[in-house]
């Protein structure tokens, strides 16, 4: 882990092992090399600047942890919220949280529209999603948690011509725009990885959050493209 701060790499051990467990929430053929895929794929967020500097950051989706809890581990001083709906995931989380002795770090077990209505709104200078839905959807669910200026760091595979397409015809209604594209720099496993940035260009939209679901099922953008 030579990416990670010396500071952090006990934390991250103990991760590793949490993974290794079988009721950890990842596919089970990528156990054995989730040191050069998991972990590495979120230490790669480390490079982002707004991420580095944040105070405040959500990670959406949060599942195994990854990039959350990595991030908990490598930046001590920043406010990192777990945001997860499935319960098991959200034991899980908690659990990674004690064993890795994070004090930075809270599980909110609900979803992220539910959350955004209320005490998350517009709280956060940056949101993180890896391996959660499109990026019209994560732009929308992303939307009404970041502050003015914050920005969303969504991991991704391959670039996708029609989600890029998609995201830009929402962006009007999001309030958030399409900053840059990251390549993730090359690892063991890292198989043509990007992060792209997109920055909140205003106050909320007054539509944000849509009720429960509707980000996924009818993502703004899709309808036009």
């Amino acid at each position: 882990m030579s990416s990670a701060p010396a500071a952090a790499e006990p934390a991250l051990r103990e991760l590793l092992a949490a993974l290794a467990e079988p009721e950890a929430p990842i596919a089970a053929s990528t156990v054995g090399r989730a040191a050069d895929v998991h972990i590495a794929d979120s230490l790669s967020g480390l490079e982002l600047e707004p991420l580095a500097a944040a105070d405040r950051i959500a990670d959406l989706g949060s599942g195994a942890g990854l990039p959350g809890l990595v991030l908990a581990a490598c930046l001590p001083g920043a406010r990192l919220d777990l945001i997860e709906s499935i319960s098991r995931k959200c034991d899980f989380l908690r659990d990674g949280i004690e064993r890795m002795s994070l004090a930075n770090a809270r599980v909110v077990c609900a979803r992220s529209e539910e959350w955004a209505a209320g005490e998350g709104r517009e709280a956060y200078d940056v949101v993180t999603a890896r391996a959660v839905g499109s990026l019209a959807t994560l732009a929308e669910l992303a939307s009404p948690l970041l502050r003015d200026g914050g920005v969303l760091a969504a991991w991704k595979g391959a670039r996708s011509a029609d989600e890029e397409a998609a995201v830009a015809l929402a962006a009007d209604r999001l309030g958030i725009e399409p900053m840059e594209v990251r390549s993730v720099r090359p690892y063991a496993g890292s198989r043509d990885r990007h992060i792209h940035l997109l920055r909140k260009n205003g106050p909320t939209p007054n539509e944000l959050p849509r009720r429960p679901g509707m980000a996924a099922k009818r993502p703004f953008g899709s309808e036009q493209h």
